[in-house]
């Protein structure tokens, strides 16, 4: 077997477990795909490929715990609206009018945008799932444009409650077939409607089929008001569906000791704090959700009413917590952000063995910032740098499990040009009419 070598040279070096900390000028050296070591000097083979990254900012990749692909096609096409809006607009109006071949160009775009502004693991909620073309489509952009991701399956194919659970297990079945929906860099989860949105009786089924199926399992719940809240919960507890690994997105609306209950049973928050301030979700969960114990990561939710791009969802996250009445939110600090963004974002999503921290043995999902930007220039503070003033023009290398997906600014083995132009012509007949 060849052994295949990569090595990073002399960047200032960022990793981020347990907390973020500047590890100084490094090297790192990556082996068949995983970190085999960080640290100065290292030698590797005349035949390993060096990618010199002196002057650079070198970090694990983004870690987006929430966001809809799909809607790469739609981009910004509901500003200044309101939850009640997008939900007319976008579930009701544009959603059914997509084909699998929309499906497919608007995924393979929002992943790759995604590996663009340094985002190397998503998860996909996707809630297109209007049959078994969409599917197909789904899985074949996520697993073509090299990111890696969460397939949160979430059936929209009709009512009848045998057929969602007889779909949704060929599914797992014909694309996933490892423990806990493991396929490649592509894994599944549950994406559950839950007693918020959906109701009681597919609730039900939702969390029984995700056990059966042995499925994690991410959930809009605890964001339509404190009595909605409230009743998910108290269903929850009357069914005693605490069993499975559950992250819970738009979490605005918990109280202190509901978030308490919530990492009691090892739940998990996702906060999408751009488009929840945009939509009038609620006050940001984020440190509330931390001080109770949850493990919190941050996600983009919608492009079509939000950025996409995890700079500007840090900046978000930081403002609007810091930001609270009476100096509630002071206590979040620049570092606390990269670490949402990062391993705190895979341990949301169960990935932290796998991605979020620059340990050697885990997956090589790895970023380097170039820092000769007149907006990142003499940054003093590298980690508050990266949260406060870097942007996608600053992503110059990606890397995914070791593989580079982008190098010098430019993604690698994608015909963008081609991609952009099945996008807009996919754009102008969704929109049409």
């Amino acid at each position: 077997m060849t052994t295949s070598m990569l090595l990073l040279r002399n960047g200032l070096v960022i990793d981020t477990d347990p907390v973020p900390t500047v590890l100084g000028h490094a090297d790192v050296l990556v082996r068949d795909g995983l970190i085999a070591a960080v640290g100065p000097g290292l030698d590797a083979p005349p035949d390993a490929d060096v990618l010199d990254a002196t002057g650079g900012l070198v970090l694990p990749g983004f870690v987006d715990t929430h966001r809809h692909v799909w809607q790469a096609g739609i981009r910004a096409i509901l500003p200044d609206a309101t939850l009640p809006d997008y939900l007319r607009r976008i579930l009701g109006e544009l959603a059914p009018r997509y084909r699998p071949d929309d499906v497919f160009a608007g995924t393979l775009a929002g992943a790759l945008e995604c590996l663009d502004s340094g985002v190397t693991t998503l998860v996909d909620w996707s809630n297109i799932q209007l049959g078994p073309g969409h599917t197909e489509a789904s899985v074949a952009a996520l697993r073509d444009s090299g990111v890696r991701a969460v397939f949160g399956y979430c059936h929209g194919g009709g009512e009848d409650l045998d057929a969602f659970a007889a779909e949704t297990a060929r599914v797992r079945r014909t694309h996933f077939d490892g423990p806990g929906g493991s396929g490649g860099t592509v894994s599944m989860a549950m994406a559950a409607l839950g007693p918020e949105i959906a109701g009681e009786e597919r609730a039900l089924r939702e969390w029984r089929l995700a056990r059966d199926l042995d499925l994690p399992i991410t959930v809009h719940m605890g964001g339509f008001g404190p009595e909605s809240a409230a009743r998910g919960l108290a269903f929850l507890d009357a069914h005693g569906l605490w069993d499975r690994p559950v992250s819970y997105v738009h979490a605005n609306h918990y109280t202190g000791d509901q978030f308490k209950r919530l990492a009691a049973h090892g739940g998990t928050v996702s906060a999408t704090p751009a488009v929840e301030a945009v939509l009038d979700i609620g006050p940001p969960p984020t440190g509330r959700a931390r001080d109770a114990g949850l493990p919190t990561g941050l996600g983009a939710d919608v492009v079509s009413c939000g950025p996409g791009d995890m700079f500007s969802i840090m900046r978000a996250a930081y403002v609007l917590e810091r930001g609270r009445p009476g100096g509630a939110g002071l206590g979040l600090t620049a570092a606390d952000v990269l670490r949402m963004a990062t391993i705190e974002g895979a341990e949301a999503i169960g990935l932290a063995d796998v991605t979020g921290s620059l340990a050697p043995g885990k997956q090589a999902d790895v970023l380097v910032l170039r820092t000769d930007t007149l907006g990142l220039a003499a940054a003093h503070d590298p980690i508050a740098a990266v949260v406060l003033s870097a942007d996608v023009r600053n992503v110059d290398t990606v890397l995914v499990g070791g593989r580079v997906v982008k190098r010098g600014g430019t993604l690698l083995g994608q015909d963008v040009p081609a991609l952009l132009a099945t996008l807009a012509e996919s754009a102008r007949r969704l929109t049409s009419g």
